[in-house]
């Protein structure tokens, strides 16, 4: 089973969501595939004002209410009043990008990427600080340097693309999960099971094939042979 996540990493309720597909990668035999949509462009020069912080603040609450995920007082408090803070998914995106080059899993770099936005309330649209976070999951400065530079230059192609199957599948905005299994697609929605992690992964399990039975199935050794 694999699920394509379409995401990105300013979405307040893709962070929301975030306990649920650490849930669904945890499962054996589950795989998760990553689409950034790039929802803040960088061209677009944008930044943290007080018009912004009274657009985001009642849909936080919000999020946080349906989803039990926490948000710091260092970002309602201090992030959402640091005026002119860049705004922009695409430096954010390259992170995600870069991480299994470093041997990093890209759903962990986004966790962590949410946690230092949501939590502590920090610029992740800064190289600065997404070194910082790299360099705690486990990657060496240097090399995350160079894979985020390299990646920063494929982030556009990658985020084109994930517009383009948004499109094909008829998918709306972020988060949006759809399950492949024996070459089929099913949308899941998520917001019944914000919040409910372990729900969702039992659901999830459910629908993955099941270890053979003993019987005709069976693999097993005797005296004489083996089958």
């Amino acid at each position: 089973m694999k699920l394509h996540y379409f995401y990105d990493p300013l979405c307040g309720w893709c962070y929301g969501a975030s306990p649920l597909l650490q849930a669904a990668a945890a499962l054996p035999g589950v795989s998760v595939e990553m689409h950034a949509g790039g929802m803040i462009d960088e061209e677009e020069g944008r930044a943290i004002t007080p018009d912004w912080r009274a657009y985001v603040m009642p849909h936080d609450k919000r999020i946080a209410q349906m989803s039990s995920q926490p948000f710091g007082d260092a970002y309602y408090d201090g992030l959402l009043n640091d005026i002119g803070a860049p705004l922009a998914s695409n430096p954010p995106i390259a992170a995600v990008l870069a991480a299994p080059r470093l041997g990093i899993a890209p759903l962990a770099m986004l966790a962590r990427i949410q946690r230092a936005h949501y939590q502590e309330g920090r610029r992740i649209a800064e190289f600065s600080v997404l070194s910082e976070l790299a360099v705690e999951l486990g990657a060496d400065a240097a090399s995350f340097q160079a894979a985020w530079q390299s990646a920063r230059e494929e982030a556009e192609t990658h985020i084109d693309d994930t517009r383009r199957q948004m499109g094909r599948l008829g998918l709306r905005g972020f988060p949006s999960v759809v399950l492949e299994q024996d070459g089929k697609l099913e949308r899941l929605e998520l917001s019944g099971w914000l919040g409910k992690p372990a729900e969702l992964a039992a659901a999830l399990a459910e629908k993955l094939p099941k270890p053979a039975a003993a019987g005709d199935d069976a693999l097993f050794c005797t005296p004489d042979s083996c089958r």
